[in-house]
């Protein structure tokens, strides 16, 4: 995965990431987006997150996914 640095992250626009309210869940490439999954999935099971919000994680990530 690309290092993402925080200047590279405060540079990126709100689209970039899955929940842009927060700026949370960075998903400007593939290898951020398949993180951003599995990390959603984290929470989820750890219970530090619905599943309503891991799903919208995950249907964003997938329309990174399945770019060319």
């Amino acid at each position: 995965m690309a290092e993402l640095d925080a200047k590279k992250r405060d540079k990126l626009p709100d689209k970039a990431f899955a929940e842009p309210d927060k700026r949370a869940y960075p998903i400007e490439d593939k290898a951020h987006a398949r993180n951003a999954k599995a990390r959603a999935s984290q929470a989820v099971k750890a219970g530090r997150m619905s599943k309503v919000e891991a799903t919208k994680i995950d249907k964003k990530a997938d329309a990174v996914l399945k770019k060319d």
